[in-house]
């Protein structure tokens, strides 16, 4: 049974994003009319109240983050106005000592609360409008990737703990342009084209078959249907959780339509481990199958642009999860496989990872907004524009289905639904 809660008039216009922090007692929200409020869960009774609100953006806000507990209370907000802003939750009385003239810092809430955040440092590196921000895991320091509509990817290191005012930009890459990692010499690949249907590309040769065959498809203004305004366009990104694989990220840009999955090095330049493709030449390289002739662009669907990706703790499995929503209105789950530890001798950048599509659900019928998962990584819920937020989950023999759905406005046929396609323990 799926329990509910109700939290009305919770902005002055449209709600952009809802965070959880650590906890889950916590709850950040932040919408259009450029406000962050932060709720409190009151465990005797169920409700929410506000704790904290304030403007924190001259322009709409897009996402906030929560950082985790073991640097203090901090969040980070992406706007519109093309900045990422660090926020510190402290008492009154320690706000007043730190910042007695500080025209910047939030007001107090209107509920009486004696917590206020303090404005700690502004990022504004962006050179358009910044639609994702994301702590790191905490194993990787106090870190925060972000992405924005100039299509760059941006991963900031704070350099004093202490005081939060000072972060330095550590990467910045054009996700669009990332280069492919290059593959180490024991693997092969077989590529066909219309003379030779079975050619062996051996070591390095195997990235750049990857990277002919996406240079031979047309440019994707140029196919019908497809818009290239922001508004047709998705930013998203999301961190892997596990510390063994490195600092690795999922993001998506622009109306590509695909998520590439990023090795983030100290040591060397960020490099593309693997691109999650859901049209049939995409999903082809994705399981490290390039033999046969390359589809021509009839054949090839029209890509929606991925608007939301989540990338799921491992708890153990030997593979990875990471859900995408699109403005097709599909979730696809991928499922997705690092090197074998015989491929990652001499920390080998070329480690080959795969990914195959487990599920693929068009049941809101329109644009997804959200994917999230539960804490284990075996539940996935997802958001969209049909107003109602749906639960999957995987059977015994691993197969995703349907787990119930909620929506705001509830009539007796759609609690009905709720109940419908039951998901076996």
């Amino acid at each position: 049974m799926i329990q509910t809660g109700l939290i009305q008039n919770v902005h002055d216009d449209l709600l952009t994003d809802v965070s959880y922090d650590f906890y889950g007692l916590n709850l950040a929200t932040c919408s259009l009319d450029q406000k962050i409020k932060v709720w409190s869960l009151d465990e005797s009774t169920g409700t929410w109240s506000v704790e904290d609100e304030w403007k924190a953006h001259d322009a709409a806000i897009s996402k906030v983050s929560w950082a985790h507990p073991e640097f203090g209370t901090i969040l980070a907000s992406a706007s519109f106005d093309r900045t990422v802003k660090i926020w510190e939750q402290m008492t009154s009385a320690a706000t007043t000592e730190l910042q007695p003239n500080t025209s910047s810092a939030p007001q107090q809430a209107s509920g009486g609360s004696s917590s206020r955040w303090s404005e700690r440092a502004a990022l504004v590196d962006a050179r358009g409008t910044v639609r994702a921000v994301e702590f790191a895991p905490h194993h990787f320091g106090l870190k925060l990737a972000t992405v924005s509509t100039d299509n760059h990817l941006r991963i900031y290191e704070c350099l004093e703990q202490s005081l939060l005012t000072t972060w330095q930009l550590s990467e910045e890459v054009d996700v669009t342009s990332l280069p492919i990692a290059s593959r180490p010499s024991s693997h092969s690949v077989a590529f066909g084209t219309p003379t030779h249907t079975n050619a062996t590309l051996d070591g390095a040769s195997a990235s750049l078959v990857a990277q002919a065959l996406q240079q031979s498809q047309p440019p994707l203004q140029a196919r019908g249907g497809l818009g290239n305004r922001e508004a047709d366009g998705g930013w998203c990104i999301s961190w892997c959780k596990e510390r063994y694989w490195g600092e690795v990220i999922a993001a998506g840009c622009g109306i590509s339509g695909t998520i590439k999955v990023i090795q983030i090095s100290p040591s060397r330049r960020p490099t593309t481990l693997l691109t999650l493709d859901p049209s049939p030449a995409g999903k082809l390289l994705a399981e490290g199958n390039t033999a046969g002739a390359v589809p021509s662009e009839s054949d090839t669907p029209t890509p929606y642009a991925v608007t939301t990706v989540a990338w799921a703790p491992s708890c153990g499995r030997s593979y990875h999860l990471i859900a995408t929503g699109s403005r097709d209105g599909h979730v696809r789950i991928w499922k997705v496989k690092p090197a074998e530890d015989s491929d990652m001798e001499d920390d080998s950048v070329g480690s080959k990872w795969t990914a195959s599509i487990a599920a693929d659900f068009d049941n809101h019928k329109s644009a997804v907004g959200r994917v999230e998962w539960n804490i284990t990584g075996t539940i996935l819920s997802s958001a969209g524009n049909d107003g109602r937020v749906r639960l999957w989950k995987a059977t015994i023999g691993g197969v995703w289905r349907p787990a119930g759905s909620i929506g705001v406005e509830q009539t007796e046929e759609e609690d009905a639904s709720m109940d419908e396609n039951p998901v076996a323990d």
